[in-house]
């Protein structure tokens, strides 16, 4: 299997973060926040929104780089044809293990309750 993160598989314009917004379908835990919606693409793609609230540029960047970095690792294990909008949570400590946790499950509820 490859584990890379193209630039396909990224959510880069504002209509597409847009559209997501759009359909509120959101999934919590406690350390992610995840906003989802079917693509009608044959691949799953994310966008990341780190608010200012986390820290200097230097602390948000480190969690985009977590994230990015469980994604890439778990995207096999993810349903295929969904946009993803991964928001952490303020003041959580984590690690990429534990994104991937969360991401797993919360990419699996949103595709279950997406599907119906």
């Amino acid at each position: 299997m490859q584990y890379t993160f193209s630039r396909q598989q990224r959510l880069r314009s504002s209509h597409d973060f847009d559209r997501v917004y759009a359909l509120k379908r959101r999934f919590s835990d406690s350390r992610l926040l995840v906003f989802a919606a079917v693509n009608g693409l044959n691949q799953t793609r994310i966008g990341l929104s780190v608010s200012r609230k986390q820290g200097s540029a230097v602390k948000r960047f480190r969690i985009k780089r977590l994230l990015r970095e469980a994604f890439r690792l778990s995207q096999h294990e993810l349903p295929i044809g969904y946009d993803l909008i991964l928001i952490p949570r303020v003041g959580v400590d984590a690690g990429v293990d534990d994104f991937r946790e969360s991401l797993v499950s919360l990419v699996g509820k949103a595709a279950r309750q997406l599907k119906n």
